[in-house]
């Protein structure tokens, strides 16, 4: 058989944010677990206080029949200020006892739904949606404290933020169980620094079941949105495991001072899905050939 022509269009990915996973509609309701949470208006000082007290019967998401969880908690429509709990180690019942100030008029905060939502934290991929409780302001009577449980629902499917695109390449060369991962460049990235720019690099790991077996990261482009790398690193991944390895590229925006912000990042290898798992599947058809497709974030 001859070999497939190697596609020269790159198609695009997205770069996702570390929390785009969803648990969807469609099927029976399944029980999510509940929260416990408190509301409190300051009218003195124009001061919304949520309370994230405690959950409870959470399902498991990890292989340990645990999970970590945690809580975002955010204001709709304009999700300016975001709030997170505490991560909890391996518990279905994590007590929070945390509380987060939204400062927003009284007259402002009918329009408003208030979203509490419990995802799964995990170190080496995106945190999974447990679930959420979201509560229109509307419906509210903040004359007095409330405090209640209620049952977590299926959290709606955020709508995807756009964080930019970033081009490589793959290729696989079985008889060497060489895999070399060409970071070409990124486009369009979302601004992370003051002056409405990043310094941004990519950060290449090779994992399998969930574990990092090696790091490789490009040189770190100074006060661009649009970075031109052209870097090439390559893994040593036998044959017989090539099925079993993930690739993951995350884009950290450098920061001298503080911490290093991921701008976004892409999966491709076994678990993948769509237009990433095309990209591996192309790569394997294509032995010794570079096959560049440009993933979004």
């Amino acid at each position: 058989l001859s070999p497939q022509p190697l596609r020269q269009q790159p198609l695009t990915l997205g770069l996702s944010g570390g929390d785009s996973r969803w648990t969807g509609g469609g099927e029976p309701q399944e029980k999510l677990g509940k929260l416990q949470y408190s509301l409190d208006y300051d009218f003195q000082n124009g001061q919304l206080v949520v309370g994230i007290i405690q959950a409870a019967d959470l399902p498991a998401l990890d292989i340990g029949g645990t999970s970590d969880p945690y809580v975002k908690v955010f204001l709709l429509p304009e999700k300016k200020k975001k709030y997170e709990t505490k991560v909890h180690r391996k518990t279905l019942n994590p007590t929070f006892n945390e509380s987060f100030t939204f400062k927003i008029p009284y007259a402002e905060l009918g329009g408003k739904t208030l979203v509490m939502a419990v995802y799964d934290f995990d170190r080496f991929s995106k945190h999974d949606a447990i679930g959420e409780l979201r509560v229109p302001m509307s419906t509210v009577d903040l004359a007095h404290l409330i405090e209640e449980w209620r049952d977590l629902q299926s959290a709606e499917k955020e709508e995807q933020e756009k964080l930019g695109d970033v081009c490589f390449s793959l290729r696989y060369v079985p008889t060497a169980g060489k895999l070399t991962v060409i970071v070409l460049e990124a486009k369009n990235l979302k601004k992370m620094d003051v002056g409405g720019l990043s310094d941004p690099y990519v950060k290449i790991h090779l994992m399998q079941g969930g574990k990092r077996l090696k790091k490789k990261k490009t040189t770190i482009k100074k006060n661009t949105l649009n970075p031109y790398y052209n870097e090439s690193f390559s893994f040593e991944v036998p044959f017989e495991q090539i099925q079993k390895v993930q690739v993951v590229l995350t884009v950290l925006d450098y920061d001298k001072l503080g911490k290093n912000e991921a701008i976004g990042k892409v999966f491709v290898g076994c678990n993948a899905t769509g237009t990433e798992l095309r990209h591996w599947s192309d790569m394997l058809a294509n032995p010794r050939r570079p096959i560049a497709q440009k993933p979004c974030f």
